[in-house]
């Protein structure tokens, strides 16, 4: 299974409009971020995760071709205004989209027109929307994926495991139902957005105490913000077997 990290900024993407911070003037291509997001490819099939406001120019630097299915983490801006850049992929053929109930509900309340059956192909994005259950493991593409309740401040949203493979971005809180459903991966990527605390998301220490608990054997930082460098979070964290993910990185798992 190869995982390519299409995005591995916040909300704001890095650098930050109109910012003139350190990290945001860094000439380290490890500090530029596009909005979070990654594709997964096994056998032969292809899924992204979460379509953020530069899916496209992403999908362009990584040499994305098509796309069988989309997950989406929770219905965020920065995790799903890229969904229209879907249509390419869906000339000859409907894309199966999947997410919790509440999520299917705000992304056809935005996109309305990706959802509806028409008499020819319009240009539009064409998809069908899929419910998934908190713990219960759906195959899609072949490829067995167990979806996993975690809290993003007062939202419920999803984080997705793959095999010993799992995804976990905005987060600020896990259950120890979702706790035992997370042991056992071996390559786990956490949201982690900065040193200082946050309503909604794991700070970095919060990140590296659920790892700890989780007991995977390595983890990669993301949703990191603009207050620390690709460098110094490795620097910091290097030690406990995390790094920092960026852009166009590349994990075989």
């Amino acid at each position: 299974m190869k995982i390519t990290f299409l995005g591995t900024g916040t909300s704001h993407g890095i650098p930050v409009l109109g910012c003139s911070c350190p990290v945001c003037t860094s000439l380290d291509v490890h500090d530029k971020r596009y909005r979070s997001s990654i594709m997964v490819e096994a056998d032969g099939s292809c899924i992204v995760v979460d379509t953020g406001y530069e899916f496209r120019l992403a999908g362009i630097r990584a040499g994305l071709k098509k796309v069988d299915a989309v997950l989406y983490t929770h219905s965020h801006s920065d995790h799903l205004m890229g969904l229209d850049d879907l249509r390419v992929f869906t000339r000859d053929h409907r894309i199966p989209i999947y997410a919790n109930a509440d999520t299917i509900k705000d992304i056809k309340e935005k996109f309305p027109y990706a959802f509806r059956h028409y008499d020819g192909n319009y240009g539009l994005p064409l998809l069908d929307a899929n419910e998934l259950e908190n713990y219960r493991p759906v195959k899609i593409c072949g490829i067995c994926i167990t979806p996993i309740p975690v809290m993003h401040g007062c939202h419920q949203i999803l984080g997705y495991r793959f095999s010993n493979f799992a995804y976990v971005t905005d987060v600020s809180y896990i259950s120890e139902e979702s706790f035992s459903a997370l042991k056992g991966v071996e390559v786990l990527v956490l949201g982690a957005l900065r040193t200082r605390p946050h309503a909604t998301h794991f700070s970095f220490d919060q990140a590296l105490e659920a790892f700890l608990k989780i007991g995977a054997k390595k983890c990669y930082f993301t949703h990191i913000n603009h207050e620390t460098s690709y460098e110094d979070i490795n620097r910091l964290y290097g030690s406990y077997g995390i790094e920092s993910a960026y852009d166009n990185l590349v994990l075989e798992v």
